[in-house]
């Protein structure tokens, strides 16, 4: 039996390094490959995180769907009512913020191209008046014919040859947009699907594992798991929600100060706010560009404002809303944010604190586990 055994072990080793030495040889179809099937998945992988943010909706729904009732139609409807439900508020949102950020965004860019011009100019007529406090600036600024319609056709010109690779024809176009939107539809489909049978789904998915895995391997695999599922559930409420409050916030504060621009930066704030830690600074950024455009003491004031809004959003809303919930010290998020970032963009540190989050429980029961006596 131990000699079966040992020859089995070592088969397993053979074939084990042959399949590495098959995949060094081949690396380039095996990439090639990979790939392709990763294009071919992409619809059902998109499907199931689709469904899992539906998922948390769906749940909170449920609860309130005549909640303690008994009667047949209740249980029948509650799933397909519930999912549509929250299909709907998933579409309000997008639609909301499509709705508000993209025009004012737009609005925003079109205001700093009219006002950076009339900008230079009356800083230029400033300095002229203080000439002997600037001579030299003065002198450099005065020598600098800029034709702004000429540069504006610049760039332009350099965003459309940008472009040019991605949308060189109208058939281009085309393919790409009914290429998405059946990818779409097709990941919404499959999330339907997974929303109507995830009870029945699951408890496939426990008697599979359950008879190919080990008891102690199973415990691990559901304790990752559940941490995972609570900590990225608590993590997409939270910061929807903090990312609503710190926009209204915003908004309402410009306009009680009567700053410019009130609706359009504190839309823009609410929208990058859903970046944790760092997206309220990248719209408030684009706030004092375009107040500055208009009035640069303005811009000073709303940049003590922002600041104001931030330390209150960091030290009373975030911990609350967000920070309670997922459980991660601030100097941990920004680290998850910054590496997040860097490694995979926007995505990246979207997903990063809620990982470094799971991570960190993770680490913790583990330590706690080992060094208790």
């Amino acid at each position: 039996m131990k000699l079966k055994k040992k020859e089995l072990s070592i088969v397993c080793y053979l074939v084990l390094a042959a399949v590495l030495v098959l995949a060094v040889r081949y690396f380039d179809t095996l990439v090639s490959g990979l790939l392709r099937l990763w294009g071919i998945a992409l619809p059902l992988l998109t499907g199931c995180v689709e469904a899992y943010i539906l998922n948390i909706i769906m749940r909170r729904l449920e609860r309130g769907y005549f909640p303690g009732s008994g009667k047949a139609w209740v249980k029948r409807t509650r799933r397909p009512v519930c999912a549509a439900l929250s299909i709907f508020v998933i579409a309000a949102i997008a639609f909301l913020i499509l709705r508000l950020v993209v025009p004012e965004l737009a609005a925003a860019v079109v205001v700093i191209g009219q006002r950076v011009p009339v900008l230079f100019e009356q800083t230029v007529d400033w300095l002229s008046q203080n000439a002997d406090a600037f001579p030299e600036t003065v002198n450099r600024l005065q020598s600098l014919e800029i034709d702004w319609n000429a540069l504006g056709d610049t760039v332009w010109n350099y965003l459309k040859s940008g472009l040019g690779g991605v949308v060189n024809s109208t058939v281009t176009i085309v393919s790409g947009v009914v290429s998405g939107v059946i990818n779409f539809v097709i990941s919404l489909i499959f999330a339907v699907y997974l929303l109507m049978s995830k009870e029945k789904l699951a408890s496939q998915g426990r008697r599979i594992v359950h008879a190919y895995g080990k008891p102690v391997w199973i415990a691990r695999c559901r304790r990752i798991l559940v941490t995972a599922d609570r900590t990225f559930s608590s993590f997409i409420v939270g910061q929807v929600t903090e990312a609503v409050i710190l926009g209204s916030l915003c908004t309402l504060g410009m306009m009680l100060f009567r700053f410019p621009y009130a609706p359009m930066i504190g839309a823009f704030v609410g929208a990058t706010a859903l970046i944790p830690v760092v997206g309220a600074y990248l719209g408030a950024v684009v706030g004092v560009v375009m107040i500055g455009t208009q009035d640069p003491l303005k811009a000073l004031l709303f940049v003590v404002f922002i600041m104001v809004l931030q330390q209150l959003e960091g030290n009373l809303i975030y911990p609350r809303v967000v920070g309670s919930s997922i459980g991660l010290p601030g100097m941990w998020v920004l680290a998850a944010v910054t590496l997040g970032g860097g490694l995979m963009g926007i995505p990246g540190m979207l997903l990063g604190v809620p990982l470094a989050a799971t991570l960190y429980k993770l680490l913790a029961y583990d330590v706690n586990k080992r060094t208790a006596v």
